[in-house]
């Protein structure tokens, strides 16, 4: 190893390319073989040799390539993007080598943040900060320069939305992040930073937003609930605010809990809505 280079993960699993010089390529089958993440590099050792790809080259982290049914059969892997060319790696540990694959690439980056930029639906007047960034199992931390500290749990993510804004009197992407701070205040933070840098932390911020989406079929009560919960209603005044027996709300919140919507803080009853709660409640408020 290099100078500084230090070793990260080591497992077995499988790659393939899919994609060379721009062009799909054909017959793709995996390759058995050895995946050793460092803090500068991947390498893929298989009987047909070893390849290394620095993470310099990595220009993104994609979503699923199923070209063939058996890519397609393999449930979990990572679609690395080098330029022009697209390699999927699968190791056997693939939720533990993915957050070693974010800290090595993102970990003690510089980026600027707003927060909260927007809580409770009132947009706040908060300035742009420079922050460090940290990736944890499950997490992404933020360090301001200003003293706070943000803390943003993947699977309290309710919605990532990226585009182009004015920042500092200059355009870059902006990465707008919905998730809860404290016990149940959603708020909204917005991000930016190098295009390349925000790319992987929109890959790392979609995979929490991706756990919070849920097609449920929720009744027209169950729905009031919700919306009654998400505009700030306490748990305790539900049923007197949705004029429905304290019984039946007890049923509606058993449910909402066991589709992972709501999320139980102690018993009979208090509850807070959890990320996918909060895409329902604030859909089904859009609509009317």
């Amino acid at each position: 190893m290099s100078e500084g280079e230090h070793k990260l993960d080591d497992s077995q699993g499988k790659f393939a390319q899919v994609v060379k010089n721009g062009r799909r390529l054909n017959d793709i089958d995996w390759q058995n073989g050895r995946i050793i993440l460092t803090n500068k590099r991947i390498v893929l050792v298989s009987n047909e040799g070893k390849r290394t790809i620095a993470l310099s080259e990595l220009d993104g982290l994609k979503g699923r390539v199923d070209v063939n049914q058996t890519i397609a059969q393999v449930s979990g892997y990572l679609s690395l993007q080098m330029g022009k060319d697209v390699m999927l790696v699968a190791p056997d540990n693939t939720e533990e080598f993915k957050t070693k694959l974010f800290k090595a690439l993102l970990d003690q980056s510089i980026i600027l943040a707003k927060h909260p930029a927007v809580k409770g639906g009132v947009i706040q007047d908060s300035e742009w900060q420079k922050g460090r960034l940290k990736v944890d199992e499950g997490e992404v931390d933020l360090a301001l320069s200003n003293g706070k500290f943000i803390e943003i749990d993947l699977d309290d993510i309710g919605g990532v939305e990226q585009g182009e804004r004015t920042v500092m009197d200059q355009e870059r992407l902006v990465l707008e992040v919905e998730h809860t701070e404290g016990a149940s205040t959603s708020v909204q933070t917005h991000l930016s930073g190098k295009r390349r840098d925000m790319s992987f932390l929109h890959s790392l911020l979609r995979e929490g937003e991706q756990r919070a989406e849920v097609n449920a079929d929720l009744s027209e009560r169950e729905h009031e609930v919700l919306m009654a919960l998400y505009s700030g209603v306490s748990p305790f005044e539900i049923p007197n605010f949705v004029d429905m027996d304290v019984d039946r709300v007890e049923e509606v919140y058993d449910r909402l809990i066991e589709l992972d919507i709501l999320e139980e803080v102690r018993t009979r009853k208090e509850v807070t809505l959890k990320a996918r709660g909060r895409n329902i409640a604030s859909d089904a408020i859009n609509e009317r």
